[in-house]
């Protein structure tokens, strides 16, 4: 169980292992499942835009393509999250804490949604835990479904094209091509960085 969490959220082992599938299954599920917020989505797409360029055939779709259905991937990951916060509402507060529910997270994402509005629900998904969140807390809150659609779609070609296309541009380079690791573990480090600061301010 443990092996399996661990190729899980390795970019690498989905990509070899599960293909185009399981690729597309883990976007739905980071943007659109309580379960998701732990899995590599950034790496993940940047990682699928080296591959188009690599190893076509891993994937069998080009930039354009992967890019659309990956698209396609977290606009119904966001619906189903807006569904499920829509239903749950303010009884998610309540919730206690579990093994794929943190409250913090859902608190995070609040005060994190106070600040930005409806702009969460596109920067948001360049940052881990709020893209999982964020969807979840506009169905709370009952944000308007075509003022949520309109921000879902916009957030996810901005989100997917970036990271998807500077992997496909970058992955013709052979020092990005050897240092993938340093790549990912700079990516985490800087999709933290919105979620890090405001923490700091609040604690002090």
């Amino acid at each position: 169980m443990l092996e399996f969490f661990k190729q899980l959220t390795d970019p690498q082992s989905i990509i070899q292992y599960g293909g185009l599938a399981l690729l597309l299954f883990v976007v739905f599920a980071e943007t659109g499942l309580l379960i998701g917020f732990f899995l590599p989505g950034d790496n993940l797409i940047f990682l699928s835009g080296i591959i188009c360029v690599l190893k076509p055939e891993l994937l069998g779709v080009n930039l354009l393509e992967l890019i659309t259905l990956l698209c396609l991937a977290a606009i119904l990951g966001n619906c189903v999250g807006y569904a499920f916060g829509y239903k749950v509402g303010p009884a998610m507060f309540e919730k206690k804490d579990s093994l794929i529910f943190r409250k913090r997270h859902l608190e995070l994402t609040k005060a994190y949604y106070e600040k930005n509005g409806g702009k969460t629900l596109i920067f948001g998904r360049f940052v881990p835990i709020i893209r999982t969140f964020a969807p979840i807390f506009a169905g709370i809150v009952k944000v308007d479904f075509r003022m949520f659609m309109v921000y879902n779609i916009v957030g996810a070609i901005a989100w997917i094209g970036t990271l998807g296309s500077l992997g496909y541009y970058l992955g013709t380079y052979t020092w990005v091509q050897e240092n993938l690791r340093l790549i990912f573990i700079s990516l985490i480090i800087i999709t933290l960085i919105p979620l890090v600061i405001p923490y700091l301010k609040r604690k002090k």
